[in-house]
């Protein structure tokens, strides 16, 4: 048990340390050569509600971090900036991190072997398909798009971790959380940049405000 405990601990804090180190540089170039995209801001219903169990909460967490790691690469092969693709690679070590976490329980995982676009949850499913859409329209867009993928991520992580005292699951959980606040950073920032701030759809306009200022 306490080796079990000190792998996912060890996971937790690699991943805090690896979202420190995303650069953006990539983006800022490409929207300087192509200054006429513009954004239209999209949104979508969550993706789950109030999970009825630990372990629902833990499969939810292990398909949305697929989420955003599928839709990331999608958005690199689409635009090609940078960003996407160095943030697409955290997002693997969030799923690393949940996979680790529902062997530690003994649960199986959904997507194990499942392609990238590919979800056994079918609102995870929907979700995805609607954010291709929205990210394809635009580099802008696909900006907006990672910064909707990092708001659902951070309702639900702050839902979830309301919810449980599992301390392997907490520990995990905080460090998708610190994650995801670096991520949402990372494309607010950009989009600020580029004079299109982006409007919290799902955690509320204070806490974005909290996390951008890192107040």
């Amino acid at each position: 048990m306490a080796t079990r405990n000190l792998t996912i601990a060890t996971m937790a804090v690699l991943l805090i340390l690896a979202m420190g180190t995303l650069a953006a540089q990539g983006a800022v170039e490409y929207m300087e050569e192509n200054p006429g995209s513009t954004a239209v801001l999209g949104g979508s219903e969550a993706a789950v509600t109030s999970p009825a169990s630990l372990e629902e909460g833990i499969l939810l967490m292990r398909e949305e971090e697929k989420l955003a790691r599928d839709v990331y690469l999608a958005m690199y092969e689409k635009w090609g900036i940078k960003t996407f693709a160095n943030i697409a690679r955290s997002e693997q070590q969030h799923m690393d991190a949940v996979a680790l976490l529902l062997k530690s329980k003994g649960m199986d995982d959904p997507v194990a072997n499942a392609a990238v676009g590919e979800f056994t949850n079918p609102k995870i499913a929907a979700l995805y398909d609607e954010l291709i859409a929205l990210g394809n329209t635009s580099a802008i867009d696909a900006l907006t798009v990672g910064a909707i993928i990092e708001d659902l991520d951070i309702y639900d992580l702050q839902e979830l971790l309301a919810e449980t005292d599992d301390a392997d699951t907490v520990r995990v959980y905080s460090a998708l959380l610190r994650g995801s606040e670096n991520h949402m950073r990372s494309f607010a920032g950009l989009l600020n940049r580029f004079g299109k701030p982006y409007e919290a759809q799902y955690i509320s306009s204070e806490r974005l405000t909290e996390i951008l200022t890192g107040r």
